[in-house]
C-alpha cells in the first residue's frame, strides 16, 4: 500500500528531470558491460537454456517472486493453472523451452509463462536508428521495465528494475557451431526484444499503448485464436527465418500480433532503417530513413509519432533535441549512447542500453540513473 501511495503522490507532483545533452558518457565503465551466454539450437529445446540459467537460478526465482508477490495466493494458484493452459498452446520451440526453464528453476510452468507474458504488455523503451555520413547504420536502445511494481523509497529505485538488472545477459544463439542471431535478454525470457542478425539486420521492439491491446490478444488466444504472434516470439521467428532487411521488414509489417507494438529496424545499406507502427491486426504507419530528405535518424519511445507524447512521459522531445545537437556527422556508437544516457531517456526504469551495428555486432551495458532522476 505504501508503494502505491508513493506512486500516486509521484504522479500528482510529477516533473520530468531533463538535463543538458550528455557528451561524456561513452565509453561507459567496463564493469557495466554485459557478459555473454551461448544457447545451442542443436540441443533439445527443453534443455538448451539450462546451462545459462543455472548460475542465476535464485536471482530469477527472486525476480519472479517480486511479480507474483503482488498476487493473492489463491489468485496465484488459479493463475498458475490458467497460464499453464496458455503455455501448453504456445508454438514450439517456445513451449518446450519454457517448460525446460520451469524444470530447471523448480517452479510452476504457469509462473514461467506469466514471466514471459509480462514483457508483452509492460515494457517502456526508447529506440533510435541513425545513418552516418558514410551510409553506415547504427541502432541504439534503452529498455525500461518495472513500472508500478514496487517503489523502494529508501533507495529511490523500482524494486523489479533492480532485480531485472541481476539477470541481464547477451545471448549468442548458435547452430552447428555458428552464430545465427544474438540478443540482450533477461534470463528466463525466451523471446527477443533487442536482436541482431549479423550482416543482415537489427531490430528492437517498443510497447505501444492502445485500446485494442495485449490483454485483448491474450483473451482471444484463450478463446482459440492462434493466428496471432506473440511480439517477442515474432522477433525470434524473424531472426531465425529472414535472411535480409527487406524480408524482415515485410514480416513485421504483415504478421498479426497478440499485442500492438513498434518495430524499429536497421539493415546493412544506406536508407535501410524504418519504424513500423503496428496494431494487432494491421500496420498503421511506417517511417523510413531518407537522408536526401533530411531524415537521417528515427527515434521512437512509446507513443505514435503523429501525436504529442503526454507531459508526464515525454522522452521523445529531449531525445530529438539531443539527436539534432549531436548531428549526423557524429552519428555512431558514442553519439547514440550519449543520447540514451541523457535524462529523461535515462530514468529510474532503465535496465540497459544497447548499441547494435550489423557488421560490428552488439554491445550492451547495465544502466543506472543517479539522483535527481525521473521515475520513468
Amino acid at each position: 500500500m505504501r508503494s502505491l501511495f508513493l506512486l500516486a503522490l509521484l504522479t500528482v507532483t510529477y516533473c520530468q528531470v531533463v538535463e543538458k545533452c550528455r557528451v561524456d558518457t561513452y565509453p561507459p565503465p567496463e564493469t557495466t558491460k554485459l557478459g555473454w551466454v551461448k544457447v545451442d539450437l542443436n540441443v533439445d529445446p527443453s534443455l538448451r537454456w539450462k546451462e545459462a540459467i543455472l548460475p542465476v537460478k535464485q536471482e530469477i526465482k527472486d525476480l519472479i517472486g517480486v511479480i507474483t508477490g503482488y498476487i493473492n495466493k489463491y489468485v496465484l494458484t488459479a493463475a498458475d493453472v490458467a497460464f499453464g493452459v496458455i503455455g501448453n498452446t504456445l508454438p514450439e520451440p517456445y513451449r518446450s523451452e519454457m517448460k525446460g526453464v520451469a524444470d530447471t528453476l523448480e517452479m510452476p510452468f504457469g509462473e514461467i509463462v506469466l514471466y514471459n507474458i509480462f514483457y508483452e504488455i509492460f515494457t517502456v523503451c526508447t529506440s533510435i536508428v541513425a545513418e552516418d555520413p558514410s551510409g553506415k547504420l547504427y541502432h541504439g536502445r534503452n529498455l525500461d521495465f518495472g513500472l508500478f511494481l514496487g517503489w523502494d523509497d529508501k533507495n529511490d529505485t523500482w524494486i523489479l528494475t533492480e532485480r531485472l538488472r541481476r539477470v541481464l545477459v547477451n545471448v549468442d544463439f548458435v547452430k552447428d557451431g555458428k552464430t545465427q542471431y544474438q540478443s540482450v535478454s533477461f534470463l528466463g525470457y525466451v523471446g527477443l526484444m533487442t536482436a541482431i542478425k549479423p550482416h543482415a539486420f537489427t531490430v528492437t521492439i517498443n510497447e505501444r499503448f492502445a485500446k485494442d491491446g495485449g490483454f485483448n490478444g491474450i483473451w482471444n488466444w484463450l478463446l482459440g485464436d492462434r493466428s496471432q504472434s506473440w511480439m517477442g516470439f515474432l522477433v525470434r521467428d524473424v531472426a531465425m527465418h529472414a535472411g535480409d532487411y527487406s524480408t524482415a521488414k515485410d514480416m513485421f509489417m504483415k504478421t498479426p500480433l497478440l499485442a500492438p507494438a513498434y518495430y524499429i529496424l536497421s539493415g546493412n545499406s544506406s536508407g535501410e532503417g524504418c519504424l513500423i507502427t503496428r496494431g494487432r491486426t494491421e500496420m498503421l504507419d511506417i517511417k523510413e530513413l531518407d537522408v536526401s530528405a533530411g531524415v537521417w535518424y528515427l527515434l521512437q519511445t512509446n507513443y505514435d509519432n503523429w501525436v504529442d507524447p503526454p507531459f508526464y512521459d515525454d522522452r521523445r522531445t529531449p531525445g530529438k533535441i539531443c539527436m539534432k545537437e549531436m548531428g549526423q556527422k557524429r552519428a555512431g556508437a558514442s553519439g547514440l549512447f550519449n543520447v540514451l544516457s541523457t535524462k529523461p531517456n535515462l530514468n529510474k526504469l532503465t535496465c540497459y542500453s544497447a548499441i547494435l551495428q550489423v557488421d560490428e555486432g552488439l554491445t550492451s551495458w547495465i544502466q543506472d540513473c543517479p539522483n535527481p532522476c525521473t521515475p520513468w
